[in-house]
């Protein structure tokens, strides 16, 4: 039988640990170890994992966030899934659609990576660490998260797929691995969020490694939704009524399943912010394009060496 060891890095001092660890231990049937990495108190996200990696004995490492709440047969699933697939390297879930956060931002942001991780199941090119399992040796072979250049909460577990992808792991997303996310969004902690510690580094990341993606939300339907927000804003600002009406019904149609789930869950309420929301949430994906082209022009230049004197 595969043996796992459960990682928890929490080092944030997050309120919900004890919840987290409980579902932990209540599911069946559970891992044969459970390491949370609580201190040092300014060890990073990527650094506390990759501590407790060090410090696991199981074939698999599970990586759960101190604000997810795993489902009682996430680790039968983990387990059945690399059993059955001996050449498997890594696999990852989704949060379920019943979010523990508050209020209509926190509803809009966990679901909607509710709906990417299901829209995106099967072989997947980058991972996620709020709860995904890899196995030991493969993690530690190819240097485990890059603790220095993502000090931070931030793309640290993409660049981690990515990179078992190059050296040609197989890594599945199957959302029907589920947890529960217990976090409360703000927007301005939303926008901060997707535009600093996830939309700028990720795109960096393709730039750096010359590497075009469909996975997740950089899917084509993402992106046509991405571009009509844009056109959309730019006929709102030129007052093209015509036009803002017949975008707005095609971003309508497009985003339809997700507004479906919004809807379904959380109500009629939920489901009109959520408009906007999504609006705002691909305008932010736009900004983060210059934003890292610039920072990588910049890296660029300072990484060049310099000309041979005359």
């Amino acid at each position: 039988m595969v043996t796992l060891s459960v990682v928890i890095p929490a080092t944030d001092r997050r309120t919900t640990l004890e919840r987290v660890v409980s579902a932990v231990h209540r599911a069946a049937p559970g891992p044969e170890e459970v390491i949370v990495i609580d201190e040092p108190a300014d060890l990073g996200p990527a650094a506390a994992r990759n501590l407790g990696a060090r410090k696991a004995t199981a074939d698999v490492i599970v990586f759960v966030d101190a604000d997810v709440e795993v489902h009682a047969d996430a680790f039968a699933r983990i387990r059945e899934a690399f059993e059955n697939n001996a050449e498997l390297t890594a696999v990852f879930g989704s949060y379920d659609d019943d979010p523990g956060g508050r209020g209509v931002v926190s509803d809009f942001r966990n679901l909607l990576h509710h709906h990417v991780h299901h829209q995106g199941a099967g072989v997947a090119t980058t991972f996620w660490a709020g709860l995904g399992a890899v196995r030991r040796e493969a993690f530690l072979a190819v240097g485990g998260f890059d603790e220095h250049r993502y000090p931070l909460p931030s793309i640290e577990d993409i660049e981690l797929g990515m990179r078992l992808h190059r050296h040609g792991g197989r890594i599945v997303l199957d959302p029907a691995i589920q947890g529960k996310h217990l976090k409360s969004w703000s927007f301005t902690g939303m926008t901060h969020t997707d535009l600093l510690r996830r939309g700028v580094p990720w795109l960096r990341l393709l730039l750096e490694q010359r590497a075009g993606s469909t996975a997740l939300n950089l899917g084509w339907r993402q992106r046509i939704g991405t571009g009509g927000s844009v056109v959309l804003l730019a006929a709102i600002a030129r007052r093209n009524f015509r036009l803002t009406a017949g975008v707005f019904a095609l971003l309508l149609v497009l985003d339809r399943p997700f507004y479906r789930l919004l809807f379904r869950r959380r109500g009629g309420r939920q489901l009109a912010a959520g408009v906007p929301l999504l609006l705002v949430h691909r305008l932010i994906s736009v900004a983060a394009v210059p934003v890292a082209v610039l920072s990588h022009l910049v890296r660029t230049r300072q990484s060049r060496p310099p000309d041979p004197a005359p």
